[in-house]
């Protein structure tokens, strides 16, 4: 068994990438997220483990420290972020991993993990995702703009990335996402052993 892959997703808000991502897990069973952890407090319903990987302030503090932790922020103070155990231990299992994270954390993801494959849902135009954000009708003018301006700081760093997956179409956007994923795991230096295998047998 291969060991699996680390994938990181990153995109602008509006972009859909939880839908993209959603619809990927319904038709790749090789794939899977990684639970964070986070130093807020466990809300009604939520499960240890499941939801998130729930610690004190302190002892996430603490994993920073011992470098336990691959990437974090801290949002409304609150930590939140990817533990390198949860992640090694389902890569162990020939799993691959998915990120959803900010350009930040990505470009810190792939200085720990060179071998790790970058992939950046693009909206089809600016147009298109101002229309995407206007249409939630949950959103100021004001924020709208912010998520606008967010979202070309965050397109002037996606030429950083290995992959483009534009999603204009859902059922296409989610097929190139898969196609990506299937063709890493491909790869020549993927599969050294299963030659070896084949010319011994």
């Amino acid at each position: 068994m291969n060991k699996g892959m680390l994938i990181v997703v990153s995109a602008p808000s509006g972009c859909g990438k939880d839908t993209v991502l959603a619809e990927l897990f319904k038709i790749n069973e090789g794939v899977a997220y990684s639970v964070s952890a986070t130093s807020r407090a466990m809300r009604e319903g939520e499960i240890d483990g499941v939801s998130y990987h729930f610690c004190t302030k302190e002892q996430f503090e603490k994993m920073i420290e011992n470098n336990e932790v691959i990437e974090y922020t801290n949002y409304c103070g609150n930590y939140y972020g990817t533990l390198k155990a949860t992640v090694n231990d389902l890569m162990e299992k020939g799993k691959d991993v998915i990120l959803k994270i900010e350009v930040e954390g990505a470009m810190n993801v792939k200085k720990m993990y060179p071998d790790s494959v970058l992939i950046f849902i693009l909206p089809p135009s600016m147009k298109e995702l101002e229309r995407r954000l206007r249409k939630r009708g949950t959103e100021t003018e004001e924020v709208i703009a912010q998520r606008l301006s967010q979202a070309r700081n965050e397109l002037s760093c996606a030429s950083k990335y290995d992959y483009f997956v534009v999603n204009g179409e859902l059922s296409k956007a989610v097929e190139d996402l898969n196609t990506i994923i299937l063709a890493q795991r491909m790869k020549r230096e993927r599969n050294i052993q299963l030659l070896d295998e084949i010319i011994e047998s």
